[in-house]
């Protein structure tokens, strides 16, 4: 079975260089140089399309200090529907604010009505594959430690602090 050709192009930003991914119609990577767990299924071939053009105005949007809503791209996520549901959540967090692990936790246990535990939650968020889009980066672990940034804590911390004006 031959695999599905998707386009990517490369984005020079202030926290290195990032790889955006899309099928044409829908956002489906955004992935910070060396981060863990950039894993593409499809066949990536080097080439410009609307949604990546999106993305990249979007990313301008944000690197120039502006607020740009992730709602107003074409995300796709590729998830099970557990990751989907938190990937969800971490869209709610407002821009230069965060949220800790186990709060994002207690949110899923509301919305599933059972009991989760804060692995499986983190392992969903360490799994998010649109990075800043999807600010995984917002989410914080206890007493504020920053902890678990697939992208690397360096990483996290920058864009923690761009987001804060204190860059």
């Amino acid at each position: 079975m031959n695999k599905k050709i998707v386009h990517y192009i490369n984005y020079a930003s202030l926290i290195g260089n990032l790889t955006i991914i899309s099928d044409g119609d829908n956002l489906l990577g955004l992935f910070i140089e060396g981060q863990k767990n950039f894993v593409i299924k499809e066949d990536i071939v080097l080439q410009n399309d609307m949604v990546l053009e999106k993305a990249k105005d979007w990313l301008n949007k944000y690197f120039a200090g502006q607020r740009p809503n992730p709602k107003d791209l074409p995300l796709k996520p590729s998830g099970s529907p557990f990751q989907k549901l938190v990937w969800n959540l971490l869209l709610e967090i407002p821009y230069g604010q965060i949220t800790s692990y186990g709060e994002i936790t207690k949110r899923v246990e509301e919305i599933l009505d059972k009991k989760m535990s804060c692995q499986a939650v983190g392992g969903a968020i360490g799994h998010n594959p649109i990075s800043i889009i999807i600010p995984c980066h917002r989410v914080i672990g206890k007493n504020g430690n920053l902890t678990g940034y697939a992208g690397g804590i360096k990483n996290k911390q920058i864009l923690l602090n761009f987001e804060r004006g204190q860059h």
